[in-house]
């Protein structure tokens, strides 16, 4: 059975996290299938909009702590070396062109929970919960979440967050600004469906440079980012898509893009 699953419909691909008898821990077959999926969908012209989700009751548990001895013991400059490759993943997911959407229809704890923060966007269910859970095993924690986190929900909450490791309901996620709707259990994959098939019929080169120009927003200084919206937008007023949405607005009809 495939630790990780990929569907495309509609512009849509979902990578499907799929290990739910552990609430979908990380295993290696699931890491070394997003760092291949990734990028390869990134250049998938069929694709507008990726999906990410976790089979049965879970997102992602998390890493697998059951695993966490046998990879302890390879020492720590392996140790560094292997969360290093494994953080790539929260990369790829800040830095590819297309939009990212966590599906997050049960726990997000640890690793779990920087994926969903590492998305552009987050729906979760009504029963979904979050937790930062490494300080509980007596870890800091990796793949990019007290970034992500402090970005999201302010530096007071995300360290209030990780120093307890408390677990958070869906409505408690949506109120500190950590998730962007929350949706009942039973129309969860049909809300962030919707979403995401309209986030897919966007212009995607335009996509693509709105998602550079908003992660350099987080890190960059303001004269910079000046200079790089200047910059995508005269790359953008050079695409059939734009051209497509002037004449549409000219003839006061809905325009079709075509990702060029």
């Amino acid at each position: 059975m495939s630790h990780l699953l990929e569907t495309i419909q509609d512009g849509v691909a979902t990578l499907t996290l799929n290990r739910p008898e552990s609430l979908n821990a990380l295993s290696d077959e699931i890491r070394e299938g997003l760092l291949e999926a990734i990028p390869r969908l990134t250049l998938d012209d069929s694709v507008g909009c990726i999906v990410l989700t976790g089979a049965g009751r879970g997102f992602c548990a998390g890493g697998d702590v059951k695993s966490m001895s046998d990879r302890n013991a390879r020492g720590f400059e392996n140790r560094a070396a292997g969360i290093q490759n494994s953080g790539k993943i929260a990369t790829l997911i800040h830095t590819t062109p297309k939009v990212i959407i966590a599906m997050v229809n049960g726990v997000a704890v640890g690793a779990g929970m920087a994926m969903a923060l590492a998305c552009d966007m987050r729906v979760a269910a009504k029963s979904a919960r979050f937790g930062t859970g490494f300080i509980k095993i007596g870890l800091s924690g990796d793949w990019g979440g007290t970034w992500s986190l402090t970005r999201l929900v302010g530096t007071a909450k995300a360290r209030e967050l990780y120093f307890t490791g408390d677990m958070i309901d869906a409505d408690k996620a949506l109120s500190i600004g950590l998730v962007n709707q929350v949706a009942d259990d039973t129309a969860l994959q049909e809300t962030t469906m919707a979403l995401a098939r309209r986030i897919a019929a966007m212009p995607r080169i335009a996509l693509g440079y709105t998602k550079r120009n908003l992660y350099a927003a987080e890190t960059g200084d303001f004269n910079m980012l000046m200079d790089l919206e200047a910059f995508h937008q005269a790359r953008c007023s050079q695409t059939e898509d734009h051209r497509e949405a002037i004449a549409a607005f000219k003839e006061t009809r809905r325009p079709v893009f075509k990702g060029r």
